[in-house]
């Protein structure tokens, strides 16, 4: 994982945006942002990566300096401190890149001029970022974004579905306290987020609380007119 003091220093993004594709995926907890995330994935090949389950996986890991940390701050509804999210990205893109182009390239790589392998991949960023210096962070010493998918969903209907989910998911904070704890947090922080991107006019707003499949279609016409046809 990079360091962290090194991604507080960095001023330049690691990935190009000619070579990487960054959306980020907003909307409140229960939006349906993994079920969207998940169809994009089998349709066009994007990687998909959940900042909650990698702090998750992060707080479980033996070993990991930054696992009670991670685990008291989900717990409580807060949002993580920005570098140990933003370093777990970017060690996954990483990961994800590398592999692929290992597995695929082996045979006639592409390289830069240094004879290093050019890494490219296309990324769903499901859940980030979740403040607005997450946001310009990310951007600064990682990748740019393309835009935001934000799946916008009443906060009655991610309510009934979280405490629907929290009946087998064995998460500690599907429960109506901490739901909507997460809802406020998600209010007064990710929602300044949303509205700096849409004044850029970098926001695909789709609406959430139809069927699955309505979802789906309006996501993908979002794709098409922000990426072209053949992304």
């Amino acid at each position: 994982m990079p360091a962290i003091d090194d991604l507080k220093n960095r001023k330049t993004p690691v990935f190009s945006p000619d070579d990487v594709t960054v959306l980020f995926v907003l909307g409140g907890p229960g939006a349906g942002k993994g079920t969207q995330c998940a169809r994009l994935v089998s349709a066009y090949g994007f990687t998909h990566l959940s900042a909650g389950d990698l702090l998750r996986a992060e707080q479980n890991r033996e070993g990991s300096q930054y696992g009670e940390l991670i685990k008291d701050y989900i717990k409580n509804g807060l949002i993580v401190p920005m570098e140990v999210t933003i370093a777990l990205l970017e060690n996954a893109m990483r990961d994800a890149m590398t592999t692929t182009s290992t597995t695929t390239s082996s045979s006639t790589p592409t390289t830069t001029t240094s004879d290093k392998p050019v890494l490219k991949g296309k990324f769903l960023i499901d859940g980030f970022p979740r403040k607005f210096d997450q946001a310009v962070k990310f951007e600064e010493a990682v990748c740019p974004a393309q835009f935001v998918l934000f799946y916008d969903c009443p906060e009655a209907e991610m309510e009934r579905r979280l405490l629907e989910r929290g009946k087998t998911s064995g998460r500690d904070d599907d429960n109506a306290e901490s739901i909507r704890k997460r809802f406020r947090t998600f209010v007064e922080t990710s929602m300044p987020v949303v509205d700096y991107y849409e004044r850029q006019d970098r926001v695909a707003r789709v609406r959430a609380d139809v069927s699955p499949d309505d979802v789906y279609a309006a996501t993908q016409a979002e794709l098409v007119k922000r990426l072209g046809e053949n992304f």
